[in-house]
């Protein structure tokens, strides 16, 4: 019996865990990055995470837009952010302080840290 207790207790605890991960990247969140053409441009996304979807907007040189396809998995997320001509597909990774943050605009590869604004 006690052992069946401590198993729970465990998963308990686990799930606890990956749940306040998961809430934390619910924000607002910032930090620059330079565009193609050397264009530095201050990035600026505002998540929301329930059930394991990701949803929220995103500032764009065109102004803020919703984006779209958002995922979750523990502290990695994808998302597209609509952009003139397509998307442009992000992935990141949520750490305790910041965002590690990865997309492809007009071709190129970029990435930028955020920190959180709120």
């Amino acid at each position: 019996m006690k052992k069946i207790a401590c198993i729970t207790i465990a998963f308990v605890l686990i799930l606890s865990v990956c749940f306040a991960a998961i809430n934390s990247l619910t924000g607002k969140w910032a930090g620059p990055v330079t565009l193609p053409g050397n264009k530095p441009f201050q990035l600026g996304y505002n998540f929301k995470v329930d059930s394991g979807k990701l949803t929220g907007t995103a500032l764009t040189p065109a102004g803020e837009v919703n984006i779209t396809d958002g995922m979750i998995n523990g502290d990695d997320f994808s998302f597209n952010v609509p952009v003139p001509n397509g998307n442009a597909p992000h992935t990141g990774k949520l750490y305790a302080d910041s965002i590690a943050l990865h997309f492809v605009y007009e071709g190129q590869h970029l990435a930028a840290t955020l920190k959180r604004t709120n």
